[in-house]
């Protein structure tokens, strides 16, 4: 029987070598590549029975011919990220238009802490390189992997994207993140995913137990909150919009402010989702009764 830690070895030599290939690869092959192998096989998987449920709940009206659509979409998307993941670089300065970068730039110029946050759709890793190349350092905090030698692996590919660190998500984490806030730094931060110990905050109908960092640090600091929303137009072309800061009226209620500001952008990222299902990725456990 192989050991975990040969077997992690093993699991981040095997991702090694594939992220190893696709950077060799022009990158229209290899974001068709890694989506055309996940489109064939990701609808099969059983963790695509936890999309299947949160498609059928959202979107009551859509038959099972559509929502498989919207699962293979779903997975076609998600493999071209893999396969995309070595030329972020590349695809930042010749893929990607960009609109509402002044709100990036007031961002960077207003002297003031900041938050950046998106959510898993289209190539959700684009999101930082777009602040970085504005002018904007941006430190990422992320959910780190469970095996430590795939873990390394990615933070050395989307050190790019996060000029200013990157923070693995946990108790550690919120201190580092602290930090960062209090010597003016600016975060990033993807806030679609579960989180058990978090707050009640509707999300596509449905209340949805949402991390609350996000309102808890932009309540603390009174700093802008800027939404960005990664599209795909097609293939491996993206749009980014940046949305003007989120709007805040600060009580003095903590608790009510952080959960009023998690409410508003729940909402905008509902609104991305809903126009582009195929592009979200369904297989979070993002709801309870997951």
């Amino acid at each position: 029987m192989i050991s975990k830690p040969l077997r992690q070895r093993l699991e981040a030599l095997a991702a090694g070598m594939f992220l190893a290939v696709l950077r060799n690869l022009p990158v229209d092959w290899a974001s068709g590549l890694a989506g055309g192998l996940t489109r064939i096989i990701g609808p099969h998987l059983k963790v695509s029975a936890v999309a299947r449920r949160n498609l059928a709940r959202t979107f009551p009206d859509k038959s099972r011919a559509e929502i498989e659509t919207v699962i293979v979409e779903m997975w076609e998307n998600l493999g071209r990220v893999v396969g995309e993941f070595p030329h972020l670089d590349w695809l930042m300065d010749n893929r990607v238009e960009v609109i509402g970068v002044e709100h990036i730039h007031a961002l960077r110029d207003d002297g003031m802490p900041g938050l950046f946050v998106s959510a898993h759709l289209g190539n959700w890793e684009l999101a930082g390189l777009c602040a970085m190349r504005e002018g904007v350092p941006i430190t990422l905090v992320y959910r780190a992997a469970n095996n430590p030698w795939t873990e390394a692996l990615y933070r050395r590919y989307r050190a790019a994207a996060a000029s200013g660190g990157q923070i693995a998500k946990g108790p550690e984490g919120a201190r580092a993140i602290m930090e960062v806030m209090k010597t003016g730094g600016h975060v990033g931060m993807l806030v679609d995913q579960k989180m058990n110990d978090g707050i009640a905050v509707p999300f596509l109908g449905r209340e949805a137990m949402t991390a609350p960092a996000v309102g808890r640090f932009a309540v603390r600091f009174k700093c802008p909150v800027v939404p960005a929303r990664v599209e795909r137009l097609g293939g491996a072309r993206f749009r980014i919009t940046l949305f003007p800061p989120v709007l805040q009226t600060l009580s003095g209620d903590a608790h009510q402010d952080t959960l009023n500001l998690m409410n508003t952008i729940n909402d905008q990222i509902g609104e991305w989702v809903r126009e582009r299902p195929g592009q979200w990725l369904w297989l979070h456990k993002r709801w309870p009764e997951n």
